[in-house]
């Protein structure tokens, strides 16, 4: 794998976009530059959760200019990533298809609980050394992540919806400010807080960190107004919660560090900080340097130095499940070979397929674990909604694409599938599941395959086919089940050759 020296994360936030460029130095990354705009993406959600076109206006031109400045850019170098708004919006798929053509690079949706890994992992990264646990709280423009850790491990990850856009919206949507729609806003946040308060509240962690850009602005404001030293404590809040209170409106807050683009979000931000420092029982809580753009950073620096967060979640699975590694092994080796077959001289071929490929080839039978019967359609759905740290929630899409089609029929399930994995993927897979359905070591043919745009032609030993006679059989199901995809399958061997019952009567 390449070595790159420059890597560039872009946070598509609720409230903010952001995109910081890092120098690799060893294990380390350094800030080369870094952009920032208020979007406030999260703003532009309708009631009915579809995305405001002046909203995806303003981000799709956000993304244009930091397609400019990623310009020459690797495509493996780039990692962007969607939150809590991109995951909630009705019409998320269709802006994607624009902004990834603004940025010119891929865009992926993470969970909550991914999101909060991310976090953890760019606030780690910037802490001094302790064998302590520490409490990670994150306000976002539309979710909110909690984290427990030690060291650079997470140990407890979880995210709740609710951010300072939101609630700026919801419970101060004309920007009046009162002391009735305070408490209403901080007592729906401590109602979301409730169900973390076991294992989140003091007595899980030794020292509590804010990130991100509401826990440093309230801190600066605290700070630069005589509220507090810079931490942020209940009584730094509560003076700052009585002066939001006497200003009466968005528009009339006069506080020393408060950024014009922060004012429309600040009061939903320190409604939700007064309810977490008051639920979990938080003294003092310091702001920590890193955010999530720093965590992508460095998860996309172990996918370039083979530190990949994912293939450690695959292995997890496979232990949870428990696979036959064995026969995955022999799934995956095979239809990695195919596959190269399928697409060879191919120059827009995906040289990423064979990655998600293998992690397909190593979680096609964990289903198995729920039931035999329709295991693929257990295995797909485990993926597709089960917590899976290191990928989007479009990979996991795809992976979950590829176990459903990869046996039994395609006409229903392989229409949609088109859309998520390349339809070589599918046949690989299936025919690697086919070959080895055994589940033994077996002598392999030599085989030997081309494709065009829909059709891939297959020749397979004749004498080996004459001796595997269940297999001609599961050949013959399989060229009838590609028929009706719009895609071929031609095994030319069976196809030029005398049925074998002809040749053992000729006999």
């Amino acid at each position: 794998m390449a070595v790159y020296p420059t890597l560039a994360a872009v946070d598509l936030g609720s409230n903010s976009f952001h995109l910081q460029v890092a120098r690799v130095v060893g294990d380390q990354i350094y800030p080369l530059d870094s952009l920032r705009e208020p979007i406030r993406l999260g703003a532009g959600l309708t009631r009915d959760k579809s995305l405001e076109e002046d909203a995806q206006q303003r981000a799709l031109d956000c993304l244009d200019r930091f397609g400019e400045r990623l310009r020459g850019f690797d495509r493996h170098t780039v990692r962007a990533v969607g939150t809590n708004t991109l995951r909630v919006a009705k019409n998320s798929a269709s802006f994607l298809q624009r902004a990834q053509a603004a940025l010119g690079f891929p865009i992926e949706v993470v969970a909550g609980r991914e999101e909060a890994r991310l976090i953890y992992l760019g606030v780690s990264h910037g802490l001094p050394a302790s064998p302590h646990k520490r409490l990670v709280v994150d306000i976002g423009g539309g979710s909110t992540e909690f984290i427990i850790g030690r060291a650079l491990k997470p140990l407890h990850l979880d995210s709740t919806y609710m951010g300072c856009v939101s609630y700026s919206r919801r419970f101060f949507e004309d920007g009046k400010i009162s002391k009735s729609a305070m408490r209403r806003a901080e007592l729906a946040a401590r109602n979301e807080i409730q169900t973390l308060v076991s294992r989140f509240s003091a007595g899980n962690w030794q020292t509590a960190y804010g990130s991100s850009g509401t826990a440093r602005a309230l801190a600066e404001i605290i700070e630069l107004n005589g509220f507090g030293d810079g931490t942020i404590t209940p009584d730094g809040l509560e003076q700052l919660r009585a002066a939001m209170i006497r200003a009466g409106d968005f528009n009339a807050l006069d506080l020393k560090g408060l950024k014009g683009d922060r004012r429309p979000v600040i009061v939903g931000g320190l409604a939700i900080m007064s309810a977490v420092l008051s639920e979990l029982h938080i003294d003092s809580l310091r702001v920590a340097a890193g955010a999530m753009r720093q965590g992508i950073l460095y998860d996309l620096l172990g996918r370039t130095q083979h530190h990949d967060m994912r293939d450690v979640t695959v292995s997890q699975f496979m232990h949870r499940y428990h696979v036959d590694a064995r026969q995955a092994r022999r799934v995956a080796a095979l239809a990695h070979e195919l596959f190269t077959q399928f697409t060879q001289g191919d120059p827009h071929a995906d040289d990423t397929a064979p990655q998600y490929l293998a992690w397909a080839a190593k979680l096609h039978e964990i289903g198995i674990t729920v039931a035999y019967s329709g295991y693929h359609r257990h295995s797909a759905y485990i993926l597709q909604n089960a917590e899976m740290p290191g990928f989007s929630n479009m990979e996991q899409a795809q992976l979950a694409t590829l176990v459903l089609t990869h046996r039994r029929s395609l006409r229903k399930a392989f229409p949609q599938g088109t859309d998520a994995v390349d339809w070589r993927m599918v046949m690989a897979l299936r025919l690697a599941a086919l070959m080895y359905r055994s589940r033994v070591d077996i002598a392999r043919p030599l085989i030997r395959a081309s494709a065009d745009a829909r059709v891939v032609q297959l020749d397979i030993d004749r004498e080996w086919l004459a001796g595997n006679p269940l297999t001609v059989t599961a050949l013959e199901e399989e060229m009838a089940e590609w028929a009706v995809t719009g895609y071929q399958l031609d095994v030319r061997t069976l196809r030029e050759a005398q049925p074998i019952e002809a040749v053992e009567q000729a006999a």
